[in-house]
């Protein structure tokens, strides 16, 4: 049987938060198989966290080249994921997808594909822009119910530009410039999460992809069977890294929404059940968090004034150590390059 900190050390060093990954950027992304992006900041800073010497022109031009992807993904929400991920994977996201936008159920979703297909295939547009298009199409219809069915339905990447983190607060969309597989395989998905996320149950793979149905696909793989800390059946890869609950863990900060957070159905193995109402706010959003020995210790933002950056933390028990100091003003530097003066706070 696996206990709590068995679990915990096996994520943390697939999730490279053991020790940094020495190599390139899409690595990490590959590794991780996606990064979620509801903002354009976060993303880098969970690379960073993972990435040894990682700078933010490493990621910025991997999306350049459109190596990496800002696109509607997992969960039906924005994550960067390498372009090869985003062909393999995407058709396999449909139903799920579809799903989501039916609560719409007065659009036509065939016809407002088409067309959106055709206006972006003229020239990128933001839906700002592709809004009023879609209603001069469809009249009478609801302008943001239209935007939010392409968003869904059709295969989009955000169109990066040279803004700090990549991308503005209104950016363009344009087709991804990969051809989709046409026949994705739940098998390789099922491998890809769990070579992130696991050891893992069904569950698990369901909340953090949105795809259903991934019990009996599990169930037919040669994987191995492990119990976890509760006795629930957990499934994972043959030969996948399981270190040990006594493997030291650095401190580690996490962004916003980050990837380690959300990857499970029972997020235990990282945050503890009393801290949930910390972490995750009334209206969904996920605050960023700093790991102490490899669990969730507190939350942390940052607040500016002028060029001034300072970095605010909100401990969930003990206050922060000299360790947690050193590294969140690591991050802090990284992630306000600009600020002139940096220092740190603590609630309570």
């Amino acid at each position: 049987m696996l206990s709590l900190r068995d679990l915990n050390r096996a994520t943390l060093a697939r999730q490279h938060l053991l020790g940094r990954h020495k190599g390139e950027v899409t690595d990490v992304v590959h590794r991780l198989a996606g990064l979620q992006a509801q903002e354009p900041r976060p993303p880098y800073l969970g690379v960073w966290s993972r990435l040894e010497g990682f700078g933010r022109d490493d990621l910025h031009a991997a999306l350049r080249a459109g190596a990496v992807l800002r696109a509607t993904m997992w969960r039906a929400t924005l994550h960067l994921v390498t372009a090869a991920d985003f062909a393999a994977f995407r058709r396999l996201l449909e139903p799920m997808l579809l799903a989501a936008a039916r609560r719409f159920d007065e659009i036509d979703f065939a016809a407002v594909a088409a067309v959106a297909d055709r206006l972006l295939a003229e020239r990128p547009h933001t839906f700002n822009e592709l809004r009023p298009r879609l209603l001069a199409e469809f009249p009478g219809g609801h302008d943001r119910a239209l935007g939010y069915a392409v968003r869904l339905l059709t295969p989009l990447a955000m169109v990066p530009t040279e803004d700090r983190w990549s991308f503005p607060r209104d950016p363009a969309f344009a087709p991804p410039g990969v051809a989709l597989d046409p026949e994705p395989s739940p098998r390789a998905l099922v491998e890809r999460y769990l070579a992130a996320f696991g050891p893992a149950t069904p569950a698990d793979a369901q909340t953090w992809s949105g795809v259903r149905g991934l019990r009996p696909v599990m169930e037919a793989m040669e994987l191995e069977r492990l119990a976890g800390p509760d006795g629930k059946e957990l499934f994972d890869l043959p030969g996948a890294p399981r270190p040990g609950g006594d493997v030291p863990a650095p401190v580690r900060f996490l962004p916003d929404f980050d990837t380690l957070v959300l990857g499970h159905a029972d997020r235990a193995r990282v945050l503890a059940d009393e801290h949930k109402g910390l972490v995750t706010t009334k209206n969904l959003r996920v605050r960023a968090v700093y790991l102490v020995d490899g669990f969730a210790a507190g939350t942390w933002q940052v607040k500016r004034s002028g060029r001034k950056a300072r970095l605010l933390l909100a401990p969930f028990g003990a206050a922060p150590g000299a360790e947690v100091e050193e590294e969140g003003l690591r991050m802090l530097a990284f992630a306000e390059p600009d600020a002139a003066a940096y220092d740190l706070g603590v609630e309570g």
